[in-house]
């Protein structure tokens, strides 16, 4: 191959001692021909090529490739030694009256230890093979059937700073939260877009909301180092006289100024400003939080390297869950049963067991080589993780020794979100790219890029609501 005659004089000289121990192979390598070539002779030739790469990155590839090259060639040099020392026990046997494979029973040994170091060898050379790849390709799942078709049906436009996380109420009436770097959580109705609430209690950036499952509290997180439990009651504005027009036909809606909510900004709704409840034991800043099932107790992640778990009636502290080696990152509570699940920068999640009362559990999974940015549970029994090595991997919470899907992409993964009804898996990617996948790893859509907004997307063929975070 030509990229191999493009990698550096430096690693020719490296390969000289195994080649020399291995002379009589000689003959089968198709590179040894660089002896007979001036060193990097190649590489001159590839280098005075037009290319729109830069040049050091050009020359990176090349070595990378010949690096790859070479093993591969030192695998097949093995195989072919292995393939001649089976040969050569055959003719033994078969001079003796015996074949490897036809051999009588004392002869077994022979036959297992011949099939045993083929497997290795074969295992060998699929680890080998995937090792190199993933250095500079990024592998993607070959999508099965058609694609699902993404809508825009509404734009929220009011923060003025970054948005960080986002939640839909599970009980009427139906709001969308929205917690943002601007110190605030806004409360939006989702028919008209129109704001309703603004919580103000904070005195740093809102990292998280939730919604309580059954009652009209919310639950935020925050760089002031706290958690705060607030009620709200909001009405919802009038429908616009035309519902279903999408907002691509308003051309002035993109030049509008934050905050001016079709001529209702955020300081001209109702604002609550102090909270029901307020959870302050943790030493760092509170990067998210949720409620249990029941909603009688939080779950409170931080950047102390700690998760807290809190009484709602008594804001008392009840557990504080220790173990993780960096900041936390994210948690998220069991849809159905006492169990809590925190990633964090030192690559690894914890599944934190409470449906014992009187002991809790935890078991610690390895299953990324960067941060963990978030691990979420589905209706089911799957937990979905995202880390910063461009890897997402859905686990069954009955057998967590390996994932049962790994989704690969070519950009970190964010906070990532998991539909209730449909099994769908949202990533968005630091490149701001939101892409769509199912439990299998099948990528369903790329949802629109935008540069200012926050907005809601909808699935044609199903219900399912997606919204996408900037």
């Amino acid at each position: 191959m030509p990229v191999e005659s493009g990698s550096s004089s430096s690693a020719s000289a490296a390969r000289h001692p195994k080649q020399k121990r291995k002379a009589h192979s000689l003959s089968i390598r198709r590179t040894n021909s660089t002896e007979e070539r001036p060193p990097g002779m190649h590489r001159d030739m590839l280098e005075g090529q037009d290319s729109k790469l830069p040049l050091s990155l050009r020359n990176n590839l090349l070595d990378l490739f010949g690096q790859i090259e070479r093993e591969f060639e030192n695998l097949y040099i093995e195989n072919l030694e292995l393939r001649r020392e089976i040969d050569s026990l055959n003719e033994r046997l078969t001079g003796d009256g015996q074949i490897l494979e036809g051999g009588d029973p004392n002869k077994g040994a022979l036959k297992a230890k011949a099939s045993h170091s083929t497997s290795q060898l074969s295992q060998k050379l699929k680890t080998t093979y995937k090792a190199s790849t993933s250095k500079i390709v990024s592998s993607f799942k070959a999508t099965t059937g058609s694609r699902a078709i993404c809508q825009l049906l509404k734009e929220y436009v009011g923060h003025r700073d970054g948005i960080w996380d986002l939640g839909i109420t599970r009980t009427q009436p139906v709001v969308l939260g929205t917690a943002s770097a601007d110190h605030s959580a806004l409360l939006w109705s989702i028919e008209t877009g129109k704001c309703v609430l603004r919580y103000a209690g904070h005195a740093g950036s809102v990292n998280s909301i939730k919604f309580h499952p059954t009652e009209q509290m919310a639950l935020t997180a925050s760089g002031d180092q706290t958690a705060h439990i607030w009620r709200y009651m909001v009405q919802l504005p009038a429908p616009p006289p035309q519902p279903d027009a999408s907002c691509d036909d308003d051309p002035d809606l993109s030049d509008r100024e934050d905050g001016d909510l079709d001529g209702e900004g955020p300081g001209e709704v109702p604002t609550i400003r102090v909270a029901t409840a307020t959870l302050k034991s943790h030493q760092g800043v509170v990067i998210a939080a949720d409620w249990l099932v029941g909603g009688r107790q939080v779950v409170t992640a931080s950047w102390d390297r700690a998760a807290n778990l809190y009484e709602v009636e008594t804001s008392e502290l009840v557990h504080t869950l220790t173990g993780h080696d960096q900041e936390l990152t994210h948690c998220c509570t069991h849809p159905s049963q006492r169990l809590v699940v925190t990633s964090s920068r030192d690559t690894t999640f914890r599944l934190w067991d409470f449906r014992d009362p009187s002991i809790h559990s935890v078991n610690v999974f390895q299953g990324h080589t960067d941060t963990v940015t978030s691990a979420v549970f589905t209706v089911g029994d799957n937990v979905v993780s995202g880390s910063d090595d461009r890897t997402v991997k859905v686990w069954d919470l009955k057998n967590m020794r390996s994932p049962i899907a790994t989704i690969r992409t070519d950009s970190a993964v964010n906070r990532l979100s998991v539909s209730t009804n449909q099994r769908i898996i949202a990533l968005p990617h630091d490149n701001r790219q939101v892409r769509l996948f199912d439990m299998n790893g099948v990528r369903l859509a790329r949802l629109p890029r935008s540069n200012r907004m926050l907005c809601v997307e909808r699935l044609e063929r199903s219900t399912q609501l997606c919204v996408e975070r900037l």
